[in-house]
């Protein structure tokens, strides 16, 4: 065996196998794979450029919502009815702005983990609030601009209704299997 192979681990070869299996197929189908690589990045510019006015309005729209102090109010105004619920209140502007921005979501999550522990009830209904909700916005506005469809009022609703289940069922998933 080759030592460069000795070292290498089959995650290492993953990538170059599935660009070498392109090619093969390709050549097998005989396709000019040159001109089909460039037709699709040309779409997929041109799908971006379209897309980029809706994303942009939702970025600019977070971060005024954020730099407002909107976050911080809607949190003191809704925080006696998470606790309530049982809704850590740590959590509350991760569960706000995790329909309308991932990255912002992130940033909050980040300083949930660090404020708190990871291990703690509020670092874990957090952890468990990311890996079970969406973006929703994001993606409606993603998938409705490349499909150039408007989105419905209804499947708003659902899919904030859906975000809504998330958010209840992480806290009451992490209270169940750890209290």
């Amino acid at each position: 065996m080759p030592e460069f192979l000795s070292n290498c681990k089959f995650s290492d070869l993953i990538i170059p196998l599935i660009v070498s299996s392109i090619l093969v197929y390709g050549h097998i189908k005989k396709v000019n794979i040159m001109d089909a690589f460039i037709k699709g990045a040309i779409d997929n510019i041109k799908t971006a450029v379209e897309i980029f006015p809706s994303i942009l309005l939702l970025m600019v729209s977070i971060g005024m919502f954020r730099a407002s102090g909107g976050i911080d109010l809607i949190t003191k105004l809704i925080s006696p009815i998470t606790s309530f619920l049982g809704f850590p209140k740590e959590c509350i502007p991760l569960a706000i702005l995790r329909p309308l921005s991932g990255s912002g979501a992130l940033s909050v999550f980040d300083s949930i983990l660090s404020e708190n522990s990871p291990d703690g009830f509020a670092g874990r209904v957090a952890s468990v609030l990311m890996g079970s909700t969406e973006t929703t916005f994001y993606t409606l506005s993603v998938y409705y601009s490349a499909c150039k469809v408007k989105p419905t009022k209804r499947i708003i609703l659902y899919c904030l209704f859906a975000d809504l289940v998330g958010f209840i069922m992480s806290s009451l998933t992490v209270s169940i299997i750890y209290h």
